[in-house]
């Protein structure tokens, strides 16, 4: 009985000690977030359907033929692939722990634009009864180019620097993409309604841009006070090719 009664005095004792600590510490901010929409006026150039019959393997895939990605849109002139991103102001981002994935299916590239984080690791599959050729087209990273036939093992893959990075299929032309490599781990891609979060945002002064690989690059200044739930929203003059 007296073990006992001993063992659950340090135990008290201890749970005191730890919410003394606890008292001490000032209280964690709260996060805030930016979100919004992406959208267009004009308009937008016309997709290409694309032609896959090299590729019987990957037709069978597409009942309805696909078009090219480079301004893909949907209701209410909303845009889908663009990618936004804190460019200034950011107060500490966390470090990448999630692997993305970066699908080769259909003979197309899923998702098109694939952003993460400097040194965030990525795995490319190919998920075809076909080979592929994955080509990024870096400049400030090393280039590489690698193929990838059918059943074979994810190629693993991170980029220490941040970069735009086009990426191509050397054996499948219409197949096209981007990496998009940041310095921050704060930033969203749209969606096919052209929405987009950000979140886990101290209070603070922060600018805003969203990049879209046919229509260029826009900012704002934002600032995020307390828990705050910011709207920003992006509107791109769209042309015609």
């Amino acid at each position: 009985m007296r073990t006992k009664y001993i063992s659950m005095t340090a135990l008290t004792l201890v749970a005191g000690a730890s919410l003394v600590a606890l008292a001490g510490q000032p209280p964690r901010p709260a996060s805030g977030s930016i979100s919004g929409k992406i959208t267009y006026t004009g308009t937008p150039p016309k997709m290409k359907a694309i032609d896959m019959s090299k590729e019987p393997s990957c037709v069978k895939q597409h009942p309805t033929p696909v078009t090219t990605e480079n301004v893909v849109t949907g209701k209410n002139n909303s845009i889908q692939y663009a990618v936004i991103y804190i460019s200034s102001g950011d107060q500490g981002s966390t470090a990448p722990t999630k692997a993305l994935k970066f699908d080769q299916k259909g003979c197309q590239y899923i998702p098109h634009v694939l952003a993460m984080q400097v040194g965030q690791a990525f795995q490319i599959i190919n998920d075809d009864p076909t080979s592929h050729n994955i080509h990024p087209l870096a400049k400030v990273n090393p280039e590489w180019n690698k193929s990838q036939p059918p059943g074979t093992p994810p190629l693993n893959a991170q980029y220490p620097k941040a970069e735009f990075i086009p990426v191509k299929c050397n054996v499948h032309p219409w197949m096209h993409g981007y990496f998009i490599v940041l310095n921050t781990s704060h930033y969203a891609v749209s969606d096919d309604d052209g929405e987009f979060s950000i979140k886990d945002l101290p209070p603070g002064k922060y600018t805003v841009t969203a990049w879209h690989e046919q229509f260029g690059t826009q900012s704002q200044d934002v600032t995020v006070a307390g828990a705050d739930a910011k709207g920003t929203n992006f509107v791109f003059k769209a042309v015609p090719y």
